[in-house]
Order: C-alpha cells, then sequence, then structure tokens
C-alpha cells in the first residue's frame, strides 16, 4: 500500500467525522427545541413511614389495625422470600442471616453466634410489633448500615403476616396487641 492510498483512507475517515458532527449541529439549528421549564409530568411517590418520620412527628402505625390484616397462613408464603437468608425453625443454624426463631420480644442483635453489623448490635432495641414493621418495610432506612441487603416490604398485608408468622415460632409469643 503507497502513500496516496493510506492518505484516502484517512481524508475518508475524517470526512465521515467531520458530516456526523456537521448533520448532528446543523440539524440542532434548523430544529430548535425549547425545553420545558418545569416537568410536564409529576409523579407523586408514597410515603413510607420510617424512623426518622417517626421522631418528627408523623402519625404512628396502628399495629393493632395492621396486625389485623395479615395470617399465620400469609405470613408462611411470604417468608419464603426470606428463607433464602434466614431460618426460622426451632435449633436452625445462621445462614446469611441470624436463625429468626423467637426473634420477637428479644434485644436486636442478641444471637450469640452471629455476627452481627455494628449499626444493628448499636441499635438496641427490643423486637417489638411495631419496630419489626418498620425494619421490614425498608431495613436500610430504619437502621443505617445494616448489613441487610433485603428491599423490604411494601405491602402491609405482607408485613403483618410476617410478623404474626415469627411470633408464632416462638417458645413465649408476644400477645397480640
Amino acid at each position: 500500500m503507497n502513500g496516496f492510498e493510506i492518505n484516502k483512507i484517512i481524508a475518508a475517515i475524517i470526512f465521515t467525522i467531520v458530516v456526523v458532527f456537521g448533520i448532528e449541529k446543523i440539524s440542532s439549528i434548523v430544529f430548535h427545541v425549547n425545553k420545558p421549564s418545569e416537568a410536564a409530568y409529576k409523579v407523586e411517590a408514597p410515603v413510607i413511614m420510617t424512623a426518622g418520620a417517626k421522631s418528627s412527628g408523623a402519625a404512628a402505625v396502628d399495629i393493632k389495625a395492621l396486625l389485623a390484616l395479615g395470617t399465620i397462613e400469609h405470613g408462611e408464603k411470604v417468608f419464603k422470600k426470606c428463607s433464602a437468608c434466614h431460618v426460622v425453625a426451632k435449633g436452625g443454624k445462621n445462614k446469611i442471616g441470624p436463625v429468626l426463631y423467637g426473634v420477637l420480644g428479644k434485644k436486636s442483635a442478641s444471637i450469640p453466634d452471629y455476627k452481627y453489623s455494628k449499626a444493628l448490635i448499636n441499635h438496641g432495641k427490643v423486637w417489638s410489633f411495631s419496630e419489626m414493621n418498620l425494619y421490614l418495610i425498608k431495613p436500610q432506612a430504619h437502621i443505617k448500615g445494616t448489613k441487610m441487603a433485603f428491599a423490604g416490604l411494601k405491602k402491609e398485608k405482607d408485613r403483618a403476616s410476617v410478623i404474626l408468622y415469627m411470633n408464632s415460632k416462638s417458645d413465649s409469643p408476644l400477645p397480640n396487641p
């Protein structure tokens, strides 16, 4: 290949680049589009109750009404999402997450043979119905820094059912409110 052919190839590449960018510039001049100053469609996101919202004065969830939505049978079905990381059987072994048998009524991070995140250890609250509900909405938002990488349960019926199911898996279940 001689120098003249190489020059033709390089010229063709440069010409193609100039044409592509030139067409873009010319079309933006010919077809000028004014962008709207505000969004045409406003999407309102649902407000999720978290610990920060609770302490700022927002209305607390009526746990009695919430638990009335759920059933233990439905909770067993929904808990299958959790069973990849947790066991709820008595005498079960820790998996990625700790065993949840009898967890309601206990202090957070209280299973001795499981390595909890510092955030959960420092949380130091007792797993009540209300506390578990707030945690299950979105664990990462309720306890910042927790290792639990679960998106949460958005449906109230699902959360209520899982809480009732977990409470039933205990030697001394908490009394329903």
